[in-house]
This record gives C-alpha cells, structure tokens and sequence, in this order.
C-alpha cells in the first residue's frame, strides 16, 4: 500500500474519531442528565361533570388508593375513544362487582386533540363519575410517551395499566397481566412489569402487510434488539402493566416523549434489572392509525440512536440508580 493512501487512510480515521469526540461533547453539553418534566396549572386539576369544581390530581408519590389505575393516552380519538371506553368500564364494572376489594379509575388523557375527544370522555366522567372516570387535557401535544407519562404521575393505584384508545387489545386481558404480575411483585411496593405482546402473532401480520412495511418492521426490531431491548420481542404493544413502585421509576426517568418511548421504558427497565415477564394478547388492527409507516418509524429509529448515545456517554442518567447509590 502506497504511502499517500496510507496517509489518506490515516487523516479520515483521525477526521473520524475527532468528529466523535465533537459529538459526544455536544451531547454531554447540551443535554440535561434528568428529564424536565413540565406542567401546566391547568394540567393539574381535573372538571368533575357532576359538582362542575375542578379537582387537584393527586400525585405518584403518594400512597396508593385503589387497585387499579388505566392511563388512557388519546389524540384526536373522539371517533375511537367511545368503544374502548365501553369495553373497558363494562370489564371493570364487572370485576368490581365480583370482588368486593377491587377498586378502579380511568384516566384519559388527551394529548392537545383538536376534535372532541375530552368532550367525549367528560360523557364518561359523567355518567360514571370523577371517582372512576378523570379527564386530563394536555395544553399542547406532547406524544404518546408525555401522555401516558402525565397519567401515570396523576394515578391512585397500586398497579398501573396503560392502553391504547383504539382498543385494539381486549382489555380482559388485564387479567392475564394481573396474574403474570402478581407472580413477579407480592404488592405494589415490589418491582414488576407485564408486558402485552403480539410477538405470537407476528406470522399472521407479515402475511397481511405489505412486503415494505414488513421490511421497515424488521429493520425496526432490530435496531432496537442491537441498540437498546434485547429481552422482549414486541416492546411496541400499548397495553403494559406496572407495580406502582416501578412506576415511580420509569416514569420519572423517561425522556422520550413520542413513539420510541416504549423502548426507553423497557431499556431503563433492564438496565435496573428490575422483574418482566412478556404476555400474549389479542390484538386487532384498528383502522385510523396515528402512525405513518415511513415517517414514523424514522423517527424512531432516530430517537433509539439517542437513546443508545446519550445513556451511554452519560448524558442520560437513571434517576433510581442515583437515589441507590447516594
């Protein structure tokens, strides 16, 4: 090999690693170690329909009221949203009955829709009443992740549910997670997650798909089995169930606010080695998808590269990690 090329080879892998250097600074600099979590004063009360008095939320760190609390994210879902709800407050309603000490609340959370979705939901508070229906209206759009996280800060309960206002996951599957759950954590104070899964059904969906979409949805488990997850198979599935304790943890760590927020979730999960356990669900494609293949999955596709980047250089840090440690 020519001396030149070796000099060449030389300047890019100098140039290269230089370049890195620069990146890892910029990160480091520009980014804070803990998310910023920001509420507005309207965030943090909620209409009771009945006595027409806004209500202040309680607050994650508090002790547990209920059994149960579900985090319903919602987006201009004033179309979806009403199925889901029925299927979700007649399965509940029914568990209560059955079991005396089971209690509930659903709080949906509109991510600053445009249509009528919180007049909808308010339909519910309503008629079922602020105890077990709340409505949170988010002044802006956060994503799903920012959502779901607003709900789960607000929530009374010992274990936290959050699904997906399409209701493309029967929601009497709860009591297969509550089961798989209540193997891992004794109670609420104990760590654990049940994760909702599809990966059963992943055969029948790539015959479905179209082959593009197939390519992106590989391209995608992949990334986040090389970046980022590597003990679940659907980290996507928008029906996971949390022991209180762990969602304390996650919650409060979480920066990522948009569609990859799932995989940071279950990557701080791991990192803090905390119990999961994966269960099979029934699911259906609902029609009216937030989500636009192409675009979408690009984005996170990004976000998992800056998940990888940033926890790795330090720029992120676990908040869990450094209580345990001080």
């Amino acid at each position: 090999m020519c001396p030149c090329l070796l000099q060449l080879l030389f300047y890019l892998l100098a140039t290269a690693v230089a370049t890195g250097f620069v990146i890892v600074a910029v990160v480091l600099y520009k980014t804070k170690p803990y998310p910023n979590i920001v509420r507005h004063s309207d965030e943090k009360c909620f209409l009771d329909p009945q006595s027409i008095q806004t209500v202040a939320f309680p607050s994650i760190e508090d002790a547990p009221t209920l059994e149960l609390s579900v985090i319903v994210p919602a987006y201009n879902e004033e179309k979806r949203l009403p199925s889901m709800l029925d299927e979700c407050l007649a399965f509940l309603e029914e568990k209560s009955k059955g079991k005396s000490s089971f209690n509930y609340e659903v709080i949906v959370v509109s991510d600053g829709s445009a249509d009528a979705t919180v007049s909808v939901a308010l339909r519910y508070a309503k008629k079922h009443g602020a105890d077990k229906v709340r409505v949170m209206e988010l002044v802006e759009n956060r994503g799903k992740g920012g959502a779901v996280r607003m709900g789960v800060l607000s929530a009374r309960g010992r274990q936290l549910l959050f699904a997906d206002a399409d209701g493309a996951t029967k929601f009497a599957d709860y009591d297969k997670l509550e089961e798989s759950l209540s193997s891992l954590a004794s109670d609420w104070r104990h760590d654990g997650i049940a994760i909702g899964s599809r990966a059963h059904l992943e055969d029948d969906a790539i015959a479905s798909r179209s082959f593009f979409r197939t390519i992106l949805m590989h391209g995608f488990h992949t990334l986040v089995w090389l970046f980022a997850v590597r003990s679940v198979r659907d980290t996507q599935c928008g029906f996971k169930l949390f022991t209180r304790s762990t969602a304390r943890k996650l919650f409060t760590s979480l920066h990522v606010q948009r569609w990859a927020f799932d995989v940071e979730l279950l990557y701080l999960a791991e990192r803090l080695k905390l119990p999961m356990s994966e269960v099979a669900v029934r699911w259906t494609e609902i029609d009216g998808s937030k989500l636009t293949p192409f675009w979408s999955w690009l984005q996170m596709g990004s976000d998992l590269g800056m998940i990888w980047l940033r926890y790795t250089v330090g720029a992120w840090r676990i908040a869990a990690i450094e209580k345990k440690e001080n």
